[in-house]
């Protein structure tokens, strides 16, 4: 087997196998944070409009906008935003949940890294030896909103998620790669 690389984010080989995990950084969080901010910025200002009486916004008179209650409603709406906004652009600088999976064969390891908030556990690192691990778990989920999470089962440790929960894989691609890692790891595949 030749070495390739599966993706923008995979690599393997005959030894190696090793997944880099997109944190934080995605194009939907940026969209949410740019809206989020945006949209809390316009209700700040329409509440500081409503207790001038000045129009700020062209387009919201400020008479029509007694400051209180609507008026105050505002400004809690626009100072609550800005702290979600603050927060999702910290998340989105300190890229949080990003990493890799590294499975070598050679070495007979597993490394698990992500990045996590800033403080003395920032970095959270896992190793552990491929012969503890026991299987190769796909959780599936029915319903509305249906989905196939990719575990790995170690012995004494419990269950290790290996995909997010959020990543847009089809249940194809999420069995897929379950095949591939389980052949990889010489372990079975168990679905629950």
């Amino acid at each position: 087997m030749k070495n390739k690389r599966t993706s923008n984010m995979n690599w393997r080989s005959k030894r190696l196998w090793v997944d880099l995990i997109a944190g934080a950084r995605k194009l939907s969080n940026f969209f949410w944070a740019l809206t989020v901010f945006l949209g809390s910025l316009g209700f700040l200002l329409v509440g500081i409009s409503s207790y001038f009486g000045r129009n700020l916004i062209s387009f919201v008179p400020c008479q029509q906008v007694p400051f209180f209650p609507q008026g105050i409603v505002m400004l809690f709406y626009g100072i609550g935003g800005l702290f979600i906004s603050s927060y999702l652009w910290c998340t989105i600088s300190w890229n949080v949940g990003s990493g890799y999976d590294r499975f070598d064969r050679k070495e007979g390891l597993v490394c698990i890294f992500r990045w996590g908030f800033p403080g003395k556990n920032r970095r959270i690192f896992l190793r552990f030896y491929i012969k503890d691990i026991q299987s190769v778990r796909i959780r599936v989920k029915e319903g509305p909103y249906a989905r196939r999470v990719l575990y790995i089962d170690i012995r004494g440790r419990g269950f290790l998620l290996l995909t997010r929960t959020d990543e847009n894989l089809t249940p194809r691609e999420v069995e897929e790669k379950a095949v591939e890692l389980a052949y990889f790891l010489r372990v079975p595949i168990e679905i629950f």
